[in-house]
């Protein structure tokens, strides 16, 4: 699985990057699926939108996106929005095969 984390109008902190890796693990178990995932924070405003797009392995992209004006809130918000995504994913291609 390729992550890629990008940040947009703004400088990611060390902290925050970490952050990101720590929630990246959560969907550690459906890596073997994915191909990529990419993750764009950027703030507008005071507000920011954390957004992740997901290349599975049989060709389906999923996007998610979520805003807050807390960063940590909004990566929370997006990763909850992500997991579900990518259980639902994972469970209609397992339906197919």
């Amino acid at each position: 699985m390729n992550v890629e984390v990008k940040a947009i109008h703004f400088t990611l902190g060390d902290d925050a990057k970490e952050y990101v890796d720590k929630k990246i693990n959560r969907i550690h178990n459906a890596e073997n699926m994915i191909i990529d995932l990419i993750i764009k924070i950027s703030k507008d405003g005071s507000a920011f939108i954390a957004e992740a797009n997901v290349n599975f392995k049989w060709g389906v992209s999923a996007h998610v996106k979520e805003h807050d004006f807390d960063l940590t809130a909004a990566i929370d918000k997006m990763m909850d929005k992500l997991e579900a995504k990518i259980t639902k994913e994972k469970e209609k291609n397992q339906v197919k095969h």
